[in-house]
C-alpha cells in the first residue's frame, strides 16, 4: 500500500488539488467532501451549499453566478439564501472535536450558531447559540430567535427594544420569579435589516410571522414573570413598532398577518392554565380601523396550544385548526398517607399497562408511536375574512386536508376506516371534496392506495386520478367520471410490479392554469389529456416507449401549497432515463404539441437540484461512476450551455479509481437481467479477480452513479475496488410467493456469467447484503455453495416468527409486509404456511456450506434484531461458521460513526480472509471476550 496522504494535502482547497495518485482507505474516505443541500436565490443570481465529509466539520459554499465570486464559511452547514442572493445564512453546529471532547453531559449543552454572509462583499457575520433563523420572504431582513435563557446576552428590555425607554419595571430580585412551562417560555428574537445592517432585538418572543410581500413582522411577546403578553406589528420599512393587543392574564399562542396587511390574527388563552390543558380564542384583528374581533368557540369546537393561522394568498379566507376539547393531562395518583398504602385505586392507579383489545384500531405500539402526532392533530377549519363565517372543514371521520389556494373545494382525505386493516393489507384512504362554504363533504375515491393521491383541477372543475391501470377524470358539478384511457393499448400500470397487490401508476404531472387538460405518465411517455373532449396525445410522440427513455418533465417549482400551473404552448424541460444504457438526459417539449427535441445525453447521471423561483436558473449535477456530481448552473431551457460551479471531482482524481460497465444475461427462466459490474482499480484483461456481490432489487441504474463515499453498514465500492476487488450489483426479479428461490435463480446465474467473462474468481465470490438484501443473503446460501463468504446485516431469518412481529420504529405490525409487501409472499401465514417455511433461512441452515457473519443493531426499528439471533443459534446448533456482530443501541442503519468504521473495517477483514486467504483477524479466529468500561463522566 502506498503512503496515506491526509485530506489537506489530496486537496489544498476546493478548487485546485495536486497532482498524485493515492489508494482509497477509510482515512481518505472520512475526509473526502461532497455537497448536501444546495439552496438558489428566488432570482437565479447566487446559490449557497453544504460541503461536508462523512467524518469531521462542514463548511459552507456560497457563489454568486452573475460575478463569479465565491467564498467560504468554516463550519457552515444548513444553508438558507435571500431572495436577491445578497445574503445567505450558515448553520454553525459545534465542532467535531468539541462534541468528542465533551462529556454525555455537557455534549448536550452545546449549541448552535449562525454565520450571516454577504455574498458580494464575502463579509461575515456571526450569532451565538441560535435556536432558529429565517429570512423574510423579499430577503429584507433576517430573523435570529436566539435559544432559551439567552436574553441576558443581548440588550434587549421587556418593552422589546434596544433601549432603555418604555420599560417595564421587573419583578423584584428578592422574589421568586414563577416557573413558566418550557412551552411558554419566551426567546430573544434579533431583526437584521440586511439594507443598512442596522438590528433591534425584542424579548420574551415565543412566536413570530413574516408577510410574503416584507411589510410587516408580527410577534407573539410572554413575559410570564412581569405579566406581559403582547401582539405586536413591526413595519419592515419604516422601523415602527405597534402594539396590537395586550393582556396581563393572558398568553398569546399563534400570530399571523394577511398579505395586504389588512388582518393580523392571533390566538390566546389562561396563561395560569398549564399549557397542555389551556383552552385557546381566536382573535382577528383589523389594521385600518384598529378593531378586534373575538372568533367565538363552540360546544363542538375549540382552539388549543397546536392551532395554528394560515391566511389565503388573496387574503379572503383565514385558515386555523380546533379540537372537539381541551383537558389537562392526567397524573397518576400519589400515596399521601398510610390509608393510601392500602387503597385499591391508589395502587392499582399507579400500575404500568397497557391493554391490547382485538378490536382496537391501531395495535399498541403504533397507537403510541403515533401519540404524540395526534396530540398535536387539529382539525382545519376556515374564516372567510368578509362576512366573518367560520366553517369547519375537517372532523374526526374526514381529518385531513390538503390546503391550497382554491376558491371553492379542497381536497380532503381519511384512513380512520382501515386503521385496523392496515396490519395486514397496507395503506389506503378515502378521499373527499369539501366546500369551503358550507363544510359539506363529497366522497368520489374509496379505498385508494396512499401512494395514488388524486389531483384537483386549478378550476376546481374536475380531479383527476388513477385506479387500477387506468387514468379517470371525475366531473365534480356532474358528479360523473370518465375513463379516460378506454381501450388504450398503453398500460398505465407499472410493468415492474412483481408485489402481491395491484400494480400502482407511474404518476399524474401539473395541470394546464385554466384546467383544460393535464399531464400523466406511462413508463416511458408523458401524455396530455383534455378535460373537454377527453382525448389525450402523448407529447413526446411516443419516442420515449421506441427508444426506452422514461421521460418526465422537471424544472418546475415544488410549493406544496401552490404547485406550478402550465400554460398552453409552453416549453417544457423533460428528464429522461434510457433504460438500454442506463444514462440520463435532458430535452424539449411543448405543452399541446407532440415531439421531443433532444439537449444533452449521455452515458452519464442528471439530477435537477434546484429552481429559481422568479428567473429560468436551474442547478444541477452531472455524474458518473468516476465523475463526482458537481454542480452546474443553467437556463432552464439550455443545460447543454451549463458552467461548472464547483470541482469537487479533483478529489476523486487523486485516487485510484475503478470503471463501471453494464452487464447483461439471461436468467434460469430465460427472463434477460441486467447488472453493473465494477472494475477493481488498475484492472488487467484476462486477470481473475475476487468479486463482492451487493443488491436489493434493481441496480443497474447505478451504471452511471457516483459512489457514496461513506463508510456505513454498506461496503465502499471505490475502497473495495481499489484493493483489487470486482464489485457485482445484479438486477433482482422477483417471483410472488418466491421471493428467496427467484433471488437465488438472479444471483446465481448473473455470478456465473462474470465467471465465463473471466472476470470472476469462482473460489472467490463473495455477497453482501442489508435489510431486504440481508435476507436474501442468508437465504442464498442455503441454496447454493458459489458463495464463499457472506456478510448479511439486520436479515429476516424466519418468516414465520417475523410475520407476527412488530416495526419498532413505527409500532406497525409486520404482517402487511409479508402479505401485501416487499416479501412478496402474497397470503397469510395461516393460509401458506409452506411458504413461509420455503422461504425461510432458518428452517435450511444444515445446506449452508458458506461462512457467514451477521451484523444487527440491537435497538433495530425495522427487523426485529432477534431475527440475527435465530439465525446465529441455528447455525451454531447446526456447526456452521458464523459470527454474530451485535452493535448496541443501534437501529436499523448504524448511526454512531464508531460502529460504522468498525463494520466497515470488520467486514473488509472477513472478505480480506474468505476470498484472499489472509490470515484471519483475532476477533475472527477466537472471538471477544465480554468486557466491561469505565463510564464517561
Amino acid at each position: 500500500m502506498k503512503p496515506l496522504p491526509t485530506l489537506s494535502l489530496l486537496c489544498a482547497s476546493l478548487f485546485s488539488c495536486a497532482a498524485f495518485s493515492a489508494d482509497v482507505t477509510p482515512d481518505v474516505i472520512m475526509k473526502f467532501e461532497s455537497l448536501n443541500k444546495p439552496v438558489l436565490s428566488a432570482k437565479g443570481n447566487a446559490f449557497a451549499v453544504e460541503v461536508s465529509p462523512d467524518r469531521g466539520d462542514s463548511h459552507g459554499l456560497v457563489k454568486r453566478l452573475d460575478a463569479d465570486t465565491s467564498f467560504s464559511v468554516a463550519g457552515g452547514s444548513k444553508p438558507i439564501i435571500s431572495h436577491d442572493g445578497r445574503f445567505a445564512a450558515f448553520t454553525l453546529a459545534p465542532s467535531l472535536l468539541e462534541q468528542e471532547q465533551a462529556t454525555p453531559k455537557a455534549r448536550k449543552k452545546l449549541k448552535s450558531g449562525v454565520a450571516l454572509v454577504d455574498t458580494q462583499t464575502g463579509k461575515e457575520t456571526r450569532y451565538d447559540k441560535v435556536k432558529q433563523f429565517a429570512f423574510n420572504e423579499t430577503g429584507s431582513h433576517l430573523a435570529i430567535w436566539y435559544e432559551a435563557g439567552e436574553e441576558a446576552d443581548n440588550d434587549a428590555d421587556d418593552d422589546g427594544q434596544s433601549s432603555d425607554k418604555n420599560s417595564k419595571p421587573k419583578a423584584s430580585e428578592t422574589e421568586k420569579p414563577p416557573k413558566v412551562d418550557k412551552f411558554d417560555e419566551g426567546r430573544t428574537l434579533e431583526l437584521v435589516n440586511l439594507k443598512n445592517g442596522s438590528s433591534e432585538k425584542l424579548a420574551h418572543v415565543t412566536a413570530y410571522y413574516f408577510d410574503k410581500v416584507g411589510h410587516s413582522l408580527v410577534v407573539a411577546q410572554n413575559d410570564a414573570a412581569n405579566n406581559l403578553h403582547r401582539v405586536q406589528r413591526l413595519d419592515l420599512n419604516s422601523g415602527d413598532l405597534q402594539v396590537v393587543s395586550g393582556y396581563v392574564d393572558q398568553q398569546i399562542g399563534a400570530v399571523s398577518v394577511s398579505e395586504d396587511g389588512k388582518y393580523i390574527a392571533y390566538t390566546y388563552g389562561k396563561a395560569a392554565d398549564a399549557p397542555w390543558g389551556r383552552e385557546y380564542h381566536l382573535a382577528l384583528y383589523q389594521t385600518a380601523d384598529e378593531t378586534l374581533h373575538q372568533v367565538a368557540n363552540t360546544k363542538e369546537w375549540t382552539l388549543n396550544r397546536y392551532s395554528e393561522l394560515t391566511f389565503s394568498d388573496d387574503s379572503k379566507r383565514l385558515f386555523f385548526g380546533r379540537v372537539p376539547e381541551v383537558s389537562q393531562q392526567l397524573e397518576l395518583p400519589k400515596v399521601t398517607n398510610s390509608e393510601d398504602l392500602y387503597d385499591n385505586q391508589v395502587i392499582t392507579g399507579q400500575r404500568e399497562l397497557r391493554v391490547w383489545h382485538g378490536d382496537d384500531p391501531r395495535i399498541k405500539p403504533n397507537e403510541v408511536k403515533q401519540y404524540k402526532k395526534e396530540l398535536k392533530r387539529t382539525y382545519l377549519a376556515v374564516l372567510h375574512l368578509g362576512s366573518k363565517q367560520v366553517v369547519q372543514l375537517a372532523d374526526q371521520t374526514v381529518p385531513d386536508i390538503e390546503l391550497g389556494q382554491q376558491q371553492r373545494f379542497v381536497l380532503a382525505s381519511t384512513d380512520v376506516p382501515y386503521l385496523k386493516m392496515i396490519t395486514w393489507a397496507g395503506f389506503y384512504r378515502d378521499y373527499y371534496l369539501v366546500d369551503l362554504n358550507t363544510g359539506r363533504k363529497q366522497a368520489f375515491l374509496i379505498q385508494q392506495p396512499v401512494g395514488q393521491k388524486p389531483s384537483l383541477s386549478p378550476n376546481e372543475r374536475f380531479v383527476a386520478y388513477y385506479q387500477q391501470g387506468n387514468i379517470f377524470l371525475y366531473q365534480i358539478a356532474q358528479d360523473s367520471r370518465v375513463k379516460l384511457t378506454k381501450d388504450f393499448k398503453t398500460p398505465f400500470a407499472d410493468e415492474d410490479h412483481d408485489y402481491p397487490s395491484a400494480a400502482p401508476g407511474y404518476g399524474l404531472g401539473p395541470w394546464l392554469e385554466d384546467g383544460s387538460a393535464f399531464l400523466a405518465y406511462d413508463k416511458y411517455d408523458i401524455w396530455q389529456f383534455n378535460t373537454d373532449s377527453f382525448d389525450a396525445f402523448r407529447i413526446t410522440a411516443a419516442k420515449g416507449r421506441k427508444a426506452q427513455i422514461q421521460y418526465r418533465v422537471t424544472g418546475l417549482l415544488e410549493r406544496e401549497d401552490k404547485p406550478d400551473l402550465l400554460k398552453e404552448n409552453q416549453t417544457l424541460l423533460l428528464h429522461g432515463y434510457n433504460e438500454r444504457t442506463k444514462g440520463d438526459g435532458f430535452y424539449e417539449a411543448k405543452v399541446g404539441v407532440s415531439g421531443v427535441k433532444p439537449l444533452m445525453e449521455g452515458d452519464y447521471k442528471l439530477k435537477l437540484l434546484a429552481r429559481a423561483e422568479q428567473s429560468d436558473a436551474i442547478l444541477f449535477s452531472k455524474e458518473r461512476y468516476d465523475l463526482y456530481p458537481d454542480l452546474y448552473a443553467s437556463k432552464l431551457l439550455s443545460p447543454q450551455q451549463a458552467k461548472r460551479q464547483t470541482r469537487l471531482d479533483d478529489q476523486k482524481r487523486q485516487l485510484d479509481w475503478g470503471k463501471a460497465e453494464l452487464v447483461h444475461w439471461t436468467n434460469g427462466d430465460g427472463k434477460p437481467l441486467d447488472g453493473v459490474l465494477i472494475k477493481p482499480s488498475n484492472y488487467v484483461a484476462g486477470k481473475r479477480y475476487p468479486v463482492l456481490v451487493y443488491f436489493y432489487r434493481f441496480m443497474s441504474d447505478r451504471l452511471h452513479a457516483f459512489p457514496d463515499m461513506k463508510l456505513n453498514h454498506r461496503p465502499n465500492f471505490a475502497w473495495y475496488a481499489d484493493n483489487g476487488y470486482a464489485i457485482f450489483l445484479p438486477d433482482i426479479r422477483f417471483e410472488v410467493g418466491y421471493p428467496g428461490a427467484s433471488s437465488v435463480q438472479a444471483l446465481t446465474s448473473g455470478v456465473q456469467k462474470l465467471i465465463d467473462m473471466g472476470i470472476a474468481d469462482a473460489d472467490a465470490v463473495g455477497i453482501q447484503g442489508h435489510s431486504w438484501g440481508g435476507y436474501q443473503t442468508a437465504f442464498a446460501v442455503t441454496q447454493t455453495s458459489i458463495f464463499k463468504a457472506a456478510v448479511t446485516g439486520a436479515p429476516v431469518s424466519n418468516m414465520t416468527s417475523a410475520y407476527s412481529g412488530i416495526r419498532h420504529g413505527t409500532g406497525l405490525a409486520r404482517q402487511f409486509q409479508y402479505e401485501t409487501g416487499q416479501s412478496r409472499i402474497g397470503e397469510s401465514l395461516f393460509k401458506a404456511p409452506q411458504k413461509y417455511i420455503e422461504n425461510s433461512p432458518v428452517f435450511y441452515v444444515e445446506r449452508i456450506k458458506t461462512p457467514m457473519m451477521i451484523m444487527f443493531g440491537d435497538k433495530d426499528d425495522a427487523v426485529p434484531w432477534e431475527q440475527g439471533v435465530e439465525l446465529y443459534l441455528a447455525m451454531r446448533r447446526a456447526g456452521k461458521d458464523v459470527v454474530f456482530l451485535q452493535y448496541q443501541d443501534e437501529p436499523h442503519h448504524l448511526k454512531k460513526y464508531p460502529n460504522k468504521l468498525d463494520y466497515s473495517l470488520r467486514m473488509m477483514q472477513y472478505f480480506e480472509h474468505y476470498l484472499k486467504g489472509k490470515p484471519a483477524p483475532k476477533w475472527l479466529s477466537e472471538g471477544e471476550a465480554y468486557q466491561e468500561y469505565k463510564k464517561a463522566g
